[in-house]
């Protein structure tokens, strides 16, 4: 197979004691390094109210990035759809197609990212009946987006043609994100481009590539189903190193599924000295055995290797490696020193 290609997924993580603009500018210098080692994409997710991830609003983290890079496609990974109104979204990344021609991806996620306090702030319309909606609103979107627009229409007959932009030249490209068999089968339904959030889960993974290669009706724009996956990866110029970075992601993967008071992310010193519980090791070692965490060969072998086993030529890295406390805290050393272990590894 052709050299797998690599991407990220950037959540903005936030350390202790670090403030919200120090980790944007991290992350910004981040996406400049992934585009100078040839990174094909930066996608940047959407998540609300907490404490260890500054990602809340893509399409601004989008545009700040678009500033600072040339040739990485940027978008986000995604749009939490039950939390917008289609036409915003539309408008959002209409405006950013504008910004960096060619270089735009709009993933729209099912999952409101947050709890339900936080979709009725966001929307003010319940929690349930946006996500209801979720397929005739990706439908909007689409059009909404295109040259020609979407057409409403009044119960009297009468039409009014509504653009995301007034004379666009192009458009993001449109993906589904999931990781659930629904989300699968949706995009397959609706020739879309399919990412599976393997960072997040990992369970149901080769059931919904089935789902959708099998189910997938070929679009005007995607004649063949396309698709790549996530995965959490943190590499090191030792084992030891790496794994010290993982633990304070992994510790707060593990606050997150026993639905513990979540904090601002650990630098690897609080992680290595934290006290720890059966229920914290039992989550830690389970997500521990699903991430891809060592020196670049061995990351970059694995990287290989699932990519064949799934059959897709590009895999989205979520560099999840943590501080050490001297680290500056306007720059993510060890989120840069996996990008860069892993596309030296692989040739990039």
């Amino acid at each position: 197979m052709p050299d797998t290609a690599l991407s990220v997924l950037d959540l903005v993580p936030v350390r202790t004691g670090q403030t919200s603009a120090e980790a944007v500018a991290s992350s910004l210098s981040l996406a400049e390094t992934a585009d100078r080692l040839g990174y094909r994409r930066y996608w940047f997710a959407e998540h609300h109210n907490m404490p260890a991830v500054a990602s809340t609003t893509p399409p601004v983290l989008i545009a700040a990035a678009a500033t600072r890079t040339n040739r990485l496609r940027l978008g986000s990974g995604g749009v939490m759809l039950p939390n917008h109104a289609p036409l915003i979204v539309a408008e959002q990344f209409a405006a950013l197609e504008a910004i960096a021609p060619g270089r735009i991806d709009l993933g729209l996620g099912r999952a409101p990212g947050s709890d339900p306090v936080i979709t009725q702030l966001l929307r003010g319309s319940g929690t349930t009946s946006d996500v209801e909606q979720f397929p005739r609103h990706v439908q909007d979107i689409a059009a909404l987006l295109s040259g020609d627009g979407a057409t409403v229409r009044f119960t009297s007959g009468g039409e009014y043609t509504v653009r995301a932009t007034p004379a666009a030249t192009g458009s993001p490209e449109v993906w589904l994100l999931g990781s659930s068999d629904y989300s699968a089968q949706l995009a397959a339904s609706q020739g879309l481009p399919y990412v599976f959030a393997n960072h997040f889960s990992g369970q149901g993974l080769e059931r919904a590539l089935d789902l959708y290669r099998t189910g997938y009706r070929p679009s005007e724009e995607h004649p063949e189903p396309r698709t790549f996956l996530t995965v959490n990866a943190v590499a090191a110029p030792t084992q030891e190193e790496a794994e010290a970075r993982a633990l304070p992601q992994l510790r707060m993967m593990a606050r997150l599924r026993l639905n513990q008071p979540l904090l601002a992310l650990e630098t690897v010193e609080e992680a290595a000295s934290a006290a720890t519980d059966a229920a914290t090791d039992e989550v830690v070692q389970a997500a521990r055995a699903r991430w891809f965490v060592g020196t670049g060969e061995s990351v970059a072998a694995e990287i290989r290797a699932f990519a064949e086993r799934h059959g897709v030529d590009e895999v989205m890295l979520s560099p999840v490696a943590a501080s050490y406390e001297g680290e500056p805290k306007d720059a993510s050393p060890g989120r840069a020193q996996t990008l860069e272990l892993i596309a030296a590894a692989l040739g990039g």
